[in-house]
């Protein structure tokens, strides 16, 4: 396919620690993009840049284009180990971009993939204002969820159904992952349900992840990206945690979208679009992959 004459055809690389995303727009001037393709592939202990390789592959295959079709190629997370990319976006902006494109009226975004957690503030352009991340500690983490969850011997995606059933919870004595999964042996040799236990690690999670909403000074509609934004008992503790951290108070509203994520692809994609416009105007073109215009923020 080609793109209408005012139309640009750009690709977003999001290179995480435990899955690739792949989104191609055709991005207008004034309008929403057109999504022409929106896939992930965990990485399940393959060399990163040959899935990123396939994947975009596939995606160009799906969208019916050429690699020389495409007007940029940004990628973000990890991606400067794809060798093929136009430029590179620094994680909070291109999850800024594109958590503000999923849900319009989010102004704070949670980004919480497999080694950390990030709250950032933006504003209506997806202008970061500030941000905090979690510690080195990986207990609030998705990695750490699939620890326990292969301990429990239930599947990454049973974790948050199952967190639903508790009514007991019991949480986790210590934010350190190693004495967190000693704590989870103690829990299952006393009997406590392995709904509970989950529960009560999502419980334990939330309140870390509010802290950081908390120190961003986030109002109103939370948006959670990445990874863990389709755990849906993680975002039920998100909400009771949001609920109690601002009785009284401005209140916060957390949710997810059906492609949260896909956050990080959407917003490089977007990013790529912008700078080509923007070097274009200066009499500056190229193509994909010549790395003419790369930078790490917009």
């Amino acid at each position: 396919m080609s793109a209408a004459k005012d139309a640009l055809l750009v690709a977003g690389i999001d290179v995480g620690s435990s899955a690739i995303k792949v989104v191609m727009l055709e991005d207008r001037v004034g309008e929403e993009p057109v999504v022409l393709v929106a896939r992930r592939e965990r990485i399940r202990r393959r060399d990163p840049r040959e899935v990123a390789e396939t994947l975009f592959g596939q995606s160009l295959k799906q969208a019916g284009v050429k690699q020389d079709d495409l007007d940029y190629i940004a990628t973000t997370g990890e991606g400067e180990s794809v060798e093929f990319r136009t430029g590179h976006f620094y994680g909070m902006t291109t999850h800024a971009r594109g958590g503000l494109h999923l849900v319009p009226e989010a102004r704070t975004i949670i980004d919480i993939g497999a080694l950390h957690a990030r709250a950032v503030q933006m504003d209506e352009r997806a202008k970061v204002l500030g941000y905090r991340m979690t510690s080195q500690c990986a207990s609030g983490s998705g990695q750490f969820l699939e620890n326990i969850s292969r301990y429990l011997g239930i599947t990454i995606d049973e974790i948050g159904p199952m967190s639903l059933e508790g009514d007991d919870p019991e949480q986790c004595s210590s934010i350190c992952a190693v004495l967190a999964e000693t704590d989870v042996i103690n829990m299952v040799s006393r009997g406590i349900s392995k709904p509970n236990i989950i529960r009560g690690i999502h419980q334990s999670m939330a309140g870390r992840y509010m802290r950081l909403v908390g120190a961003v000074g986030a109002r109103g509609v939370v948006l959670v990206t990445g990874g863990l934004a389709q755990d849906v008992g993680l975002l039920a503790a998100l909400n009771e945690a949001a609920e109690k951290k601002t009785k009284g108070k401005a209140a916060v509203e957390v949710r997810a979208h059906e492609q949260s994520v896909l956050a990080g692809a959407f917003g490089a994609a977007m990013w790529g679009a912008f700078r080509t416009r923007k070097l274009r105007a200066k009499g500056v073109h190229f193509g994909a992959g010549s790395e003419a215009g790369a930078g790490t923020g917009a």
